[in-house]
């Protein structure tokens, strides 16, 4: 996924609201943007912060910026994060077609927020006139607490717990199912639970295993032209 125009840096001053973002840029404008992820982003709101922008040419946006992308270094140098939980749809939908997830591969029709379940919507469906269905649910990811350890969650997610049990009742009706960790950095080694954070949905996880769920987890190359699914990185249980 290349960014349709170049992104703008800037200083983050502050997150809140959980979608708001105040940021200066380097020819001292204040501006509020608008921040596209509803967890905690633990560790990737500190005030001061170097972060990227994209600009809308929308005239009907109340908020012409969006906030991308952030630079962090856990002292193993600096790395960047995307931060927009809009993206990772799109993003392994795109590295599905073009075949960077081999796992998935095979299905010649996917679908997108295709209805399901009890209430719910599977955030890819892929499907084959020869073969069962196979279910993708998606979760960015971008906590790191430890060099190279991505975790998730970020904060406390009965939604994500509710999604691991429809995928586990897809594969008590015959079909597949794949959890998929996205995690929009580029320095992440291996993918963990964070079971401390959100015991409940380690429940959910490992009930959803059980039940014959698969999942992987995937890094992403990232540079401020775009974000690209490269990696598969192992699953600390």
């Amino acid at each position: 996924m290349q960014f349709p125009k170049p992104l703008i840096p800037g200083q983050l001053i502050k997150r809140y609201k959980r979608f708001l973002a105040d940021v200066k840029f380097d020819d001292g404008r204040e501006i509020t943007a608008h921040c596209a992820n509803p967890g905690s982003m633990l560790g990737l709101a500190e005030p001061g912060s170097t972060i990227w922008l994209s600009e809308s040419d929308n005239p009907k946006r109340k908020l012409k910026f969006s906030w991308e992308l952030i630079e962090v270094d856990l002292g193993s140098g600096p790395t960047l994060v995307g931060i927009n939980t809009s993206h990772p749809n799109a993003l392994v939908a795109e590295a599905i077609q073009s075949g960077a997830i081999p796992e998935l591969s095979g299905y010649p029709a996917l679908r997108r927020e295709v209805k399901y379940g009890v209430n719910s919507r599977i955030d890819i469906l892929l499907e084959d006139s020869a073969l069962n269905r196979c279910y993708v649910e998606i979760k960015n990811v971008h906590l790191m607490r430890k060099c190279g350890l991505a975790e998730f969650p970020d904060s406390v997610t009965t939604r994500g717990a509710k999604h691991l049990g429809e995928l586990a009742n897809m594969v008590r009706e015959g079909h597949r199912a794949f959890m998929v960790y996205l995690i929009q950095r580029g320095d992440a080694e291996s993918f963990s639970l964070a079971r401390d954070i959100d015991p409940g949905y380690g429940e959910a996880f490992d009930a959803a295993m059980e039940a014959g769920v698969e999942a992987l987890a995937y890094a992403c190359d990232i540079s401020e032209k775009g974000i690209d699914v490269t990696t598969r990185v192992p699953i600390r249980n």
